[in-house]
């Protein structure tokens, strides 16, 4: 069991919100008003292929050991959302993936304390802080929901969901920041639902998904200052809620109850 450090590493980045807020407008709750968002093709192309995805030995406090488990499991990323955006009928692009070891200005922004790792929109671009802290103690699977998480972004961005987003009118900053929640917590599911497609290879016990779990709990926005992310126990429930059906169906945070992404 990791100690409570595990759950303030899984504070996810927002990523580059290229667009800031928009100018005020009316915006009703559920999103209703954006097909790119609550129509997506994706939602309907069914379940993630079952995908061998064995994960690599890691030595805690190797930063090649880590770096040398997460390249495979983008390329098991690669191939599972590669498949699906086929099974969609949407072009399919992949991400880049970078690592640095210490902060440095990414994306034309500052590295934000506490980001463990961050996705470049504009760039199509994964960038993972491997620091002292993430090698410490990687054998959990907080590694894989993190890489996950940020490659569930690039999903929404090359399925015209980021975009979309972006684009949203709204009303000040209660509802701008409940809009990013509903764009972080669907990563989460996606990221949960790649999880799922590949659970079967990875020799993990029914007590490595409650840690995470339980992670997920613990690293909502009651431990920063901004509600960007959602409560730990949404998202919980949405990484739940992805991996449970094993594909993108359920993750349409969009028109979820506003307390579902609170």
């Amino acid at each position: 069991m990791r100690t409570s450090s595990l759950a303030l590493l899984l504070v996810l980045f927002t990523g580059l919100l290229s667009g800031g807020m928009a100018h005020a407008s009316q915006t009703s709750y559920p999103i209703r008003n954006a097909d790119a968002l609550t129509k997506s093709r994706l939602y309907l192309s069914g379940r993630l292929p079952s995908t061998r995805c064995p994960e690599r030995p890691v030595v805690a406090g190797d930063v090649a050991s880590v770096k040398n488990y997460l390249l495979p499991l983008v390329k098991c990323l690669d191939v599972a959302w590669s498949a699906q955006f086929a099974k969609a009928r949407l072009p399919y692009v992949k991400p880049r993936v970078t690592f640095i070891t210490k902060p440095q200005r990414i994306c034309g922004e500052k590295w934000g304390k506490d980001v463990q790792a961050i996705y470049c929109n504009a760039d199509r671009r994964i960038v993972f802080m491997l620091d002292k802290d993430v090698i410490a103690e990687p054998e959990d699977l907080f590694l894989m929901d993190v890489i996950a998480h940020e490659y569930g972004h690039h999903v929404q961005n090359v399925a015209g969901m980021w975009r979309a987003f972006d684009r949203l009118p709204n009303k000040g900053k209660a509802e701008y920041y409940e809009q990013t929640r509903r764009h972080e917590l669907q990563a989460e599911c996606l990221a949960g639902a790649f999880i799922g497609s590949v659970w079967p290879s990875l020799g993990r016990t029914g007590e490595d998904w409650s840690t995470l779990l339980d992670a997920d709990r613990r690293s909502g926005d009651e431990t920063t200052d901004v509600r960007d992310h959602g409560k730990g126990r949404n998202i919980a429930n949405w990484l739940s809620r992805g991996f449970k059906a094993v594909g993108p169906a359920a993750c349409d945070t969009w028109i979820a109850p506003s307390a579902m992404v609170a």
